[in-house]
C-alpha cells in the first residue's frame, strides 16, 4: 500500500458513513404571505404541523405586510436561494405575477394559495371558491331580509382576487332579488380600521336605513359595526362576514355572542397545502386546481364548532410537544452514532498510517533510483527536441529577414514582418536556453514538459506567403467598426493588417478600456484575448453581454488557452466564438463572415418583428425564419419586445420622439440609434414611421375609419403627409387601398 492511497481510503470511509445514514434528501419550501393576521398565523401553524409527516422538510416564512414590492423581493430571494418549491398568497392579482412567473421560469414549482395570480404560469392553485362564498352570503342576507331591504358591502384590498370574486358572487346573488338594494360598496383593505373609516364616511352622506352590512372578512365587518353603533346606538342593522376563525375574538365567538348574525368559514387547511407540495416534489399525480370546501356559521352551530376547534387546537399542541421530543431523541441518537462512527474511522486510519509509514521508507529507496534514471532520460529528451526545433526556426527567420531586406513591400507589411522576426528571435532564444539546460542541475519536482508538434519544411513556404500577402487600402468612412482588445501590441497590429480593408478598427490594451470603447462606439464585433491586465477577456465578455446597450455585439475570444474546460468557460461567459492561438487568418475571416451573416439574418427578423402590428388579438409579422445558430439572445429579445411595446403604446402620440423612446428604454439617443440600427438595420425614426404605416395599413384593411381618422390614430399630424408616406412605403395611395 502506498502513502498516496490515504486520501482514497478517507474518501471511501466517508462515503461508507454517509451511505449508512440512509436517504437524507431534504426539501426547502418558501412561504410568501401577503400579510400577517390571525387567519394566516393559523395557516402557517397548520403548514408546520402538516410538515411533521414528511422527513427533511424545511419551511421558510416571509410576510409582505400588504406591500407588493416587498412580496416581489421576497419571492425573488426564494428563487435566488434555490428553494425546491414556493407557496404564494399574492397580495394583488396582477402586480405579483412577474415574480411568480420568474420562479416558474427557473423551474421552481409554485403553489398559488388563497388568492389567484394574473398568469397561468404556476404549478397548482388551492383555495376556497370565493365567488361561491359571495353568492352564499348574498342569498343568506336576501333570505333573512325576506327579499326586501338595503344592504352595504365592505370589500377587501383593491385588486386582490378574493375581494373581486366575493364581490362578483355577492352582486350576482342580489340581482335575483329586485327588492334588495345594494346601497353602497365600500373599499377596505382587510383591516377593521379601514372598514370603520369607510363606513363613517358613508354614514355622513347616507341618511337612509341600512338593514344589513356584509363584510368580506370578519375584521372589516366588526370595524363597520363599530362605526354604525357609534353613529346610532339604537341601530337595528345586522352584520355578517367571512372567515369564522375559532380563535379568541374571532368570527366564531362573535357569531356565538350575537355580534355577527353569521359568518362563512374561510378554510385554511395548511395540511392540505403541504400534502399538495409533497406530491409535486415527489412527482406524484396531483390536482392542479383544487377548491376547498366550506360552510355557513350561525348562532345555531357556532358553539359546536368552537368546541370542535378547541379540541383540534389541543391535539395540535400535543402533536407539537411530541414532535419536539422526537426531534430531541433523534438529535441525541445521531450524535451518539456519529461519535461511534468517527471512533471506528480514527482506529482504521491509525492502523493504516502505521502500515503506510512502514512501507514509505522502502518505497523511498526505489523512487530515488527511478528518479535518477528518469533524470538522464529527460535531459536527453530536452536536448533532442531542442535540436529538432532549431532547424525549422532557422527556415523561418532567414526567409523573413530576406523579405524585409528586399524592400518591395508596403509600410504595414514591413511592420508585420518585423514583428514576426522579433517573435521568432525570442523563440530562438528560448531554444538556446533549452540547449544550455544540460549545464544546470535538473529539478524533477519543479519542471514540466510541453510537447508540441514540429513545423514541417513544407509549411514554411505557406507561412512566408501568408506573411507577405499585400493588404488592400484602408476602408472608407462608412465601414463598420470592429474592436480589438489584446494586451500584446503585435497581435493587435497583425489583426489590424488582416482586417483593416473591411472594418474601421479601434483598439484597447485591456478589458476595462475595451468595455469603455464598446459602450462608446457600439462596434459590430469584438475580438478579445482572455489573459489581460486590469480586466480579463471573460469578464469583458460578461460585461458586454450583460449591458443593454452592448448585449447584441458578437464577441470572438482569440486566446492561447486551449483546454476543453477553458473553451467551455469562454462560451459560458457569453462568447459567440472561441479560436485558439496560433490561428489561421482564413479561419478567423470565415468565422467573422459567418457571424456577420447571422447578424444580418437577425436584423431582418427583428426589423419585421419590431414593426409588426396586432390585429384581432393576434400579432402579425413577416419576420424571417432564423436557424438555431442565429437565435437571438434572451436580453436582445427582451429589448426588442420592450421597444415594440413602447412604439405600440405611444403610436397615437404625434409628438412622440426618439428622445422619449430612449428615456423609456433607458438608453441615450446615440446608444439607442446604434443598438436599434445594429439589431434591425433601421434607425429609430425609420422604425417608428414603418410601425405607424404598418398599423395604418392594418386599419385600412380591417376597419371603416376614414383616412384622416387613421392618420391621427397612428400619430400623423397631417393626412396629406400621411398619404405621401404611405405611397412611398407601399406604392399605393391609402384611398386606392380603401376602394380595393
Amino acid at each position: 500500500m502506498k502513502a498516496s492511497h490515504l486520501p482514497s481510503l478517507i474518501i471511501f470511509l466517508a462515503a461508507l458513513l454517509l451511505s449508512c445514514s440512509g436517504d437524507n434528501r431534504t426539501f426547502e419550501i418558501g412561504v410568501s404571505q401577503c400579510s400577517e393576521d390571525i387567519w394566516r398565523d393559523k395557516f402557517n401553524q397548520e403548514l408546520r404541523t402538516g410538515s411533521y409527516g414528511y422527513d427533511g422538510v424545511t419551511l421558510h416564512f416571509a410576510s409582505a405586510d400588504d406591500s407588493d414590492t416587498r412580496q416581489i423581493e421576497q419571492i425573488n430571494r426564494f428563487v435566488n436561494r434555490g428553494v425546491d418549491l414556493i407557496i404564494v398568497a399574492p397580495n394583488q392579482t396582477n402586480t405579483i405575477t412577474p415574480a411568480i412567473e420568474n420562479a416558474y421560469r427557473h423551474h421552481i414549482p409554485v403553489i398559488v394559495y388563497d388568492r389567484k395570480s394574473g398568469s397561468n404560469h404556476y404549478s397548482a392553485y388551492i383555495g376556497a371558491d370565493n365567488r361561491e362564498i359571495g353568492r352564499q352570503m348574498g342569498n343568506y342576507i336576501a333570505t333573512r331580509l325576506q327579499g326586501r331591504g338595503r344592504v352595504v358591502e365592505v370589500m377587501g384590498l383593491r385588486g386582490s382576487s378574493p375581494a373581486i370574486e366575493r364581490h362578483e358572487g355577492f352582486a350576482e346573488a342580489l340581482r335575483a332579488y329586485p327588492g334588495i338594494e345594494l346601497a353602497g360598496t365600500l373599499q377596505g383593505d382587510w383591516t377593521g380600521a379601514s372598514a370603520e373609516r369607510a363606513m363613517r364616511r358613508f354614514l355622513k352622506r347616507e341618511k337612509g336605513k341600512i338593514d344589513f352590512v356584509f363584510g368580506q372578512n370578519d375584521r372589516m365587518v366588526m370595524g363597520a359595526r363599530d362605526a354604525v353603533m357609534a353613529h346610532d346606538l339604537q341601530s337595528t342593522t345586522r352584520f355578517c362576514g367571512v372567515d369564522a376563525l375559532p380563535t379568541h375574538g374571532g368570527g366564531l365567538e362573535q357569531v356565538r355572542d350575537g355580534l355577527l348574525e353569521a359568518s362563512y368559514i374561510y378554510p385554511t387547511h395548511g395540511d392540505k397545502v403541504i400534502e399538495l407540495a409533497m406530491k409535486i416534489l415527489t412527482h406524484q399525480p396531483y390536482e392542479r386546481e383544487k377548491k376547498l370546501k366550506s360552510a355557513l356559521v350561525t348562532r345555531e352551530n357556532a358553539n359546536v364548532l368552537l368546541l370542535q376547534a378547541e379540541e383540534v387546537v389541543r391535539q395540535s399542541d400535543d402533536l407539537n410537544r411530541l414532535h419536539d421530543k422526537i426531534n430531541d431523541y433523534l438529535s441525541r441518537y445521531n450524535t451518539q452514532r456519529w461519535i461511534l462512527m468517527m471512533a471506528v474511522v480514527i482506529l482504521i486510519l491509525l492502523v493504516a498510517a502505521i502500515f503506510m509509514t512502514y512501507r514509505y521508507y522502502y518505497e523511498r529507496i526505489r523512487i530515488n533510483e527511478e528518479r535518477e534514471r528518469m533524470q538522464d532520460q529527460q535531459l536527453n529528451f530536452f536536448t533532442n527536441v531542442s535540436h529538432e526545433i532549431r532547424t525549422p526556426l532557422t527556415l523561418i527567420t532567414d526567409p523573413i529577414n530576406h523579405i524585409v531586406n528586399r524592400g518591395h513591400l508596403k509600410d504595414h507589411d514591413f511592420d508585420t514582418l518585423r514583428s514576426t522576426a522579433r517573435n521568432a528571435n525570442e523563440l530562438m532564444t528560448l531554444v538556446s536556453d533549452i540547449l544550455d539546460f544540460k549545464k544546470i542541475e535538473f529539478d524533477t519536482a519543479g519542471n514540466r514538459i510541453d510537447r508540441q508538434e514540429n513545423i514541417s519544411d513544407e509549411n514554411v513556404p505557406e507561412i512566408t506567403e501568408t506573411a507577405i500577402r499585400e493588404a488592400d487600402p484602408s476602408p472608407d468612412d462608412n465601414s463598420e467598426t470592429l474592436l480589438i482588445v489584446d494586451d500584446n501590441a503585435d497581435i493587435r497590429h497583425y489583426l489590424r493588417v488582416v482586417l483593416h480593408n473591411r472594418f474601421h478598427i479601434i483598439e484597447a490594451a485591456n478589458g476595462q478600456e475595451g468595455l469603455r470603447l464598446a459602450r462608446e462606439h457600439i462596434p459590430v464585433l469584438i475580438i478579445s484575448d482572455i489573459m489581460m491586465p486590469v480586466m480579463n477577456g471573460l469578464e469583458l465578455c460578461q460585461q458586454v453581454k450583460g449591458d443593454t446597450a452592448t448585449s447584441h455585439i458578437p464577441v470572438i475570444l482569440l486566446t492561447a488557452k486551449s483546454e476543453d474546460s477553458q473553451v467551455a468557460e469562454g462560451y459560458k461567459s457569453g462568447a459567440d466564438s472561441y479560436i485558439t492561438k496560433p490561428f489561421s487568418s482564413a479561419v478567423l475571416m470565415a468565422r467573422i463572415d459567418n457571424i456577420m451573416q447571422s447578424r444580418e439574418q437577425l436584423r431582418r427578423h427583428y426589423a419585421n418583428l419590431s414593426t409588426s402590428v396586432v390585429a384581432d388579438g393576434v400579432e402579425t409579422s413577416t419576420a424571417v425564419r432564423i436557424d438555431d445558430q442565429s437565435q437571438p439572445s434572451v436580453r436582445d429579445q427582451e429589448f426588442i419586445g420592450r421597444l415594440h411595446d413602447i412604439i405600440q403604446r405611444h403610436m397615437i402620440e404625434s409628438e412622440f420622439s426618439v428622445e422619449v423612446m430612449g428615456s423609456e428604454i433607458g438608453l441615450s439617443r446615440v446608444q439607442l440609434y446604434r443598438k436599434v440600427k445594429a439589431l434591425t438595420g433601421l434607425s429609430p425614426v425609420e422604425l417608428l414611421r414603418k410601425s405607424r404605416l404598418n398599423k395604418a395599413d392594418q386599419l385600412l384593411r380591417s376597419t371603416g375609419m376614414n383616412i384622416s381618422e387613421i392618420a391621427y390614430t397612428v400619430g400623423f399630424t397631417s393626412p396629406s403627409y400621411f398619404s405621401k408616406c404611405f405611397k412611398d412605403e407601399f406604392g399605393i395611395q391609402p384611398v386606392e387601398l380603401m376602394r380595393g
